[in-house]
């Protein structure tokens, strides 16, 4: 489990480097009765629509017996790239990932060096569906399928299973691997977790979402507060917390990576081993 979303567990370590409506995520009224069809395209219509978004993050990380507290920028261009800025100290990047839908690039301010690997290498080393798009998916509260770029078609509905239960409504889909990946929503629709479990059931990785706000109207809510939980026979063994503030939707952003003559280049793995200790 280790393994299941390597990026995601990569973006836990690299933060060690240094008037609106509100709702909560609770149900109130009557429980949802949509079928399973209705209630998937129920919540992709509601899900918060942008070509570009960006944010300030602030960070609270535990991971290895370790509290740091960190901002964190972040810039997405739907679909394309995502790139967050790690700046501990007075707005001073220290650290720079950058994700697209087939590479990886990771720039180490401090020790000067940097990452650039293609999705085809690691894909030989760590052979699951989890892609750019299911990450993307994490950090914004959409639904997703394992291994798909989205989940607009119907067809992909039926990779679903629904279950119900009070006022909270779950969808279940394994990937090839038997990889469990569960979301939960409330009677509103809105997605209040995602949990993604290796076959197993000992380890998985949690995405709570809470503090529900409007972004541009009442209709269009977004959690600013996510809880991210590294789990162990469901017991923590660390995580972060990202509180969200100065969000934008459709705003011209820079997406440069520059990277210096003088950085040496290294490998993922190498990082890795500094970011994701051994048991």
């Amino acid at each position: 489990m280790k393994r299941i979303g390597l990026i995601s567990i990569i973006c836990l370590g690299v933060f060690l480097s240094g008037c609106k409506t509100s709702r909560e995520g609770m149900s109130t009224g009557k429980a949802n009765t949509k079928a399973l069809r209705e209630f998937v395209a129920s919540m992709q219509e509601q899900a918060l629509h942008f070509h570009t978004f960006s944010a300030r993050l602030n960070v609270d990380l535990e991971m290895s017996g370790k509290q740091v507290s960190s901002r964190v920028e972040m810039k997405l261009v739907r679909d394309s790239i995502l790139q967050l800025s790690v700046q501990p100290f007075l707005g001073i990047e220290v650290f720079r990932l950058q994700l697209t839908p087939d590479s990886l690039k990771a720039l180490d301010r401090m020790n000067r060096r940097y990452v650039a690997e293609e999705y085809s290498s690691l894909k030989r080393q760590i052979p699951i569906d989890f892609n750019f798009y299911n990450l993307q998916a994490l950090f914004i509260n959409h639904l997703f399928l394992p291994g798909e770029r989205d989940v607009f078609d119907d067809f992909l509905y039926d990779h679903f299973r629904l279950e119900r239960e009070g006022f909270i409504t779950r969808l279940h889909a394994e990937d090839r691997l038997d990889i469990h990946y569960l979301f939960e929503a409330d009677s509103e629709e809105k997605l209040l977790s995602t949990t993604i479990t290796e076959p197993a059931g000992v380890y998985a990785l949690q995405w709570k979402y809470s503090d529900f706000q409007s972004v541009i109207t009442d209709a269009d809510l977004f959690p600013r507060k996510m809880d991210v939980s590294l789990l162990k026979n469901t017991a923590r063994q660390g995580g972060m917390t990202l509180y969200y503030s100065r969000l934008q939707l459709d705003k011209p952003l820079n997406m440069d990576f520059p990277i210096s003559s003088k950085y040496k280049r290294v490998s993922l793995a190498e990082i890795e081993k500094l970011l994701v200790p051994n048991p």
